[in-house]
């Protein structure tokens, strides 16, 4: 991965986290890692736990940035959030899968995208 793409990744992360701060979810988790593979964030508001895969793009040159979140990622991130809640012995009533879309400085949050 070049160091641009790296760069556009974590700031989409930030525009991100920032997002959910502001609506009123606590950040639980940034890029949690396990063997498995890697949760972009972990969130909470209420009784809802969110597991966010977050897609930054710089434009729409290559698509929405959600159209990258295949059937593979889907399945391996509800095992990564199974994976976190058994270390955090934590339970949550919800668990939400969201996407956030992030192109340039522009957040866009699907909500239970799967």
């Amino acid at each position: 991965m070049t160091d641009a793409r790296r760069r556009v990744g974590a700031q989409g992360e930030r525009l991100a986290a920032s997002w959910y701060t502001a609506h009123g979810y606590e950040v639980l988790a940034r890029n949690w890692r396990c063997a498995a593979g890697e949760i972009d964030l972990v969130l909470r508001r209420g009784p809802t736990l969110v597991v966010c895969e977050v897609k930054s793009r710089s434009s729409l040159a290559y698509g929405s940035p959600a159209e990258a979140v295949t059937a593979d990622k889907r399945r391996r991130l509800r095992r990564l959030a199974a994976g976190w809640l058994a270390q955090h012995r934590m339970h949550a009533k919800t668990v939400r899968f969201d996407v956030a879309c992030v192109i340039g400085e522009r957040v866009e949050i699907v909500e239970a995208a799967w």
